[in-house]
């Protein structure tokens, strides 16, 4: 890598860790090609990105940041999977280490808090910021539904009513 090529990863993942929600780090050692894409691609549906790393370079972008705690997790193969929801990106990362053995979690950061490996999997059992969002709609839509069918009942109510006097009437 050239000087500037290596500013310029530096630069990258600084303007990362400067905006990301939670930071993964995982040894890769192992995997193939197909299944670091297969990865990405897990990482990039859940909203968050996958990347192989420099430790050397990595510790220096981490100079400054958020995440600077992180910096003795950089040591052996190292990858990063990040994100702005906390929970998006760990959860994908965690799936597939489920699956595939040759993917081991160290830990991550949580902004300035250090995450082991077993903090990192506790995060990914929580619920994402979307299903979150989704519970909180529909506990909002269910009172709102169940006023409706209160004030539909009445009226219903005086139709079977007036129906039944109109029968009457008529018999």
């Amino acid at each position: 890598m050239l000087r500037a090529e290596k500013a310029q990863f530096i630069d990258d993942l600084q303007s990362v860790f400067g905006t990301a929600g939670v930071v993964v780090v995982a040894h890769y050692k192992g995997l193939s090609v197909p299944e670091i894409t297969e990865l990405r691609g897990n990482v990039r549906k859940a909203g968050g990105a996958f990347k192989v790393t420099k430790n050397r370079l990595t510790k220096r972008a981490l100079e400054g940041t958020p995440f600077e705690s992180i910096a003795d997790l950089f040591v052996g193969p190292t990858a990063i999977a990040y994100s702005s929801d906390p929970v998006a990106a760990t959860k994908a990362v965690v799936d597939y280490a489920k699956k595939n053995d040759k993917l081991k979690i160290v830990g991550g950061g949580l902004g300035a808090n250090v995450l082991d490996a077993s903090a990192v999997q506790a995060l990914a059992s929580l619920p994402s910021l979307d299903e979150l969002r989704a519970k909180i709609i529909a506990v909002l839509q269910t009172p709102a539904s169940r006023l409706v069918g209160v004030l539909q009942a009445p009226a219903g109510q005086v139709a079977r009513v007036l129906a039944a006097k109109a029968e009457k009437g008529e018999g």
